[in-house]
């Protein structure tokens, strides 16, 4: 399959491809695709980045019944970032299939709001991590019966965070009819048994994946611990990009790193589980919209991340899984752009990087720290986020705001970035320079009729 016109998807799906300019169907969606949408099962290996939210979301949208109001799709995700990217991935290619409500429904926000919307118009889809989606089954809130297609998404990762229970107890309560299709970055003796135990004859695909040799630039630094902060500020002053994602191993090696990266002059943002929902939100917003150079994140936490363009990684730290290694440098170098992957590798970490050179069947030599020059001022990124109290409850749209911003906030088009809306808020980078007179000036005037609380971030 080379052109998505080739498969049985209706004109609302096809439209909506050529509006998210969808021309040609990356290899898991090639391989995947004509199976999913014969209605058999699929095993599927492939990393996060490939297309795979596609895969699975057209196979389920053109499975989809929008006329009848009951939930037929329901895809699990191990994080509440993950969930909510394949979410807004979904209502994307969704956008022309009239009348489709697809929920998120996620641990580590209210409960109240969850229930009130399933009570009062049940979704056609779900995408929610495993123990809320477990707990509203339980309350008999979230009806099963109904369910033709289920989705394991990053099943390796779900594994890992212990989701094996709710997985289960999930399946065991769908419709023995479903489909079942599984997608996993690496395959482990735990996978395959989730598969010979809920998947029917499961066509067992994985995707190759040329990226990481011929995009991806490996740099490995012999540093010990105590000098890896230093070696963090040495690459990020010498190659000043203008996104950087710095993994740590855990929650505190996260939080330090980025204090003292800020205490240093960066703009750096940690990321990690124990990070309340509103705050996780604005911290990806202001990373993916040039807003903050530096993101420091666990590698849980940085699942579901869609950072476009991504220039550079760092692993403060080696992962003791070479697949991991793996995942980490293929955030950069996507959609045919090079990238940059460092890794600072101490005394104790080298047996880490001899696994890393044997998966990868290659040979890594050490590199030398750049070399500084005197003083340098670091740069502050280009723009600015601004908070806006209102979402699409209060049917704010990107239009709105873009408006605001060039009519009576006295901006040029030009120096308005991205633009976020969620539910009860919206986010939107605008040049720094003029974000305080931007946001002073939105205070006073009125947005969709009435004034509206603006704040920068």
């Amino acid at each position: 399959m080379t052109n998505f016109s080739e498969l049985a998807l209706s004109p609302a799906l096809l439209q909506a491809l050529d509006t998210l300019e969808f021309r040609q169907p990356t290899p898991v969606q090639a391989q995947t695709l004509p199976i999913m949408l014969e209605g058999q099962d699929v095993l599927a290996q492939a990393r996060t980045g490939s297309g795979k939210t596609a895969a699975f979301g057209l196979a389920m949208l053109a499975d989809l019944n929008s006329d009848i109001t009951r939930l037929q799709g329901l895809v699990l995700c191990p994080t509440r970032e993950l969930a909510d990217q394949v979410a807004k991935d979904l209502r994307a290619l969704a956008r022309f299939v009239p009348n489709v409500k697809i929920l998120s429904l996620c641990g580590g926000v209210p409960l109240r709001p969850q229930l009130a919307s399933l009570s009062s118009h049940e979704p056609h889809i779900v995408v929610g991590t495993p123990g809320r989606v477990q707990d509203l089954i339980r309350r008999k809130a979230l009806p099963l019966d109904g369910l033709s297609c289920v989705v394991l998404d990053e099943a390796d990762r779900m594994l890992d965070m212990g989701f094996i229970e709710p997985i289960g107890d999930i399946l065991n309560s769908a419709p023995t009819t479903r489909k079942t299709w599984l997608f996993s970055a690496t395959y482990s003796d735990e996978i395959r048994h989730i598969s010979t135990r809920f998947q029917r004859d499961a066509v067992d695909i994985t995707i190759t994946d040329p990226h990481t040799t011929k995009s991806i630039e490996q740099r490995f630094y012999r540093v010990e611990n105590a000098d890896k902060i230093t070696a963090l500020k040495v690459l990020l002053s010498a190659h000043n990009p203008t996104a950087c994602l710095v993994f740590c191993h855990t929650r505190r090696d996260t939080r330090d790193v980025a204090r003292q990266l800020q205490e240093l002059g960066f703009s750096a943002q940690p990321l990690h589980g124990e990070i309340d929902q509103r705050q996780r939100d604005e911290t990806v917003v202001q990373f993916a919209n040039g807003s903050c150079q530096v993101l420091v994140a666990t590698d849980v936490a940085s699942r579901g991340l869609d950072i476009k363009g991504l220039p550079m990684v760092i692993a403060y730290e080696l992962p003791h899984d070479p697949a991991v290694h793996v995942h980490r440098i293929g955030r950069t170098g996507r959609a045919g752009e090079s990238g940059l992957a460092c890794s600072l590798v101490s005394g104790r970490e080298q047996q880490r990087l001899a696994a890393i050179e044997e998966h990868l069947d290659t040979s890594f030599g050490w590199q030398d720290l750049p070399a500084l020059r005197g003083h340098k001022d670091l740069p502050r990124p280009a723009m600015k986020t601004l908070a806006i109290d209102a979402g699409r409850k209060d049917k704010l749209r990107p239009g709105d705001i873009l408006g605001a911003l060039t009519g009576s906030g006295g901006l040029d088009g030009k120096d308005v970035g991205k633009i976020d809306i969620f539910a009860t808020r919206a986010y939107v980078a605008v040049a720094r320079p003029q974000a305080s007179a931007t946001a002073a000036r939105l205070r006073q005037a009125p947005i969709k009729g009435r004034k509206i609380r603006v704040r920068e971030l």
